[in-house]
């Protein structure tokens, strides 16, 4: 799979709250960091947890793709998250950078 192809499964696995599927497109040590930030998670056990936290607290939550670029070995995604059917929403965009064919680190800007 291309790296586009990588980035929009894990999207449809997100907005499909599969956790087992979309921690499957990360790296075993993969980070998860805000933009410039300090990591947030530093392993794909970490991200599962995130995520099911996530997914327990919002299980209508769905993110939109708005934007996709790729540029070499880094995929960005401009999102609108969507936390439930008339609740709250915000922008997002995802910088995805990828390592043997999986995401190994994703930095957030908000």
């Amino acid at each position: 799979m291309t790296n586009l192809e990588i980035a929009q499964k894990q999207l449809d696995a997100y907005n499909a709250q599969d956790l087992d599927a979309y921690v499957q497109f990360y790296t075993e040590d993969c980070i998860v960091s805000g933009l410039n930030g300090t990591p947030t998670e530093t392993s794909r056990q970490a991200l599962h947890a995130r995520y099911a936290k996530a997914f327990a607290q919002f299980p209508q939550n769905k993110a939109v793709l708005k934007n996709r670029i790729a540029v070499g070995n880094t995929v960005v995604d401009h999102e609108l998250v969507i936390r439930a059917p008339g609740g709250e929403q915000f922008e997002i965009i995802a910088i995805y950078t990828f390592r043997d064919g999986l995401i190994a680190r994703v930095d957030f800007a908000k």
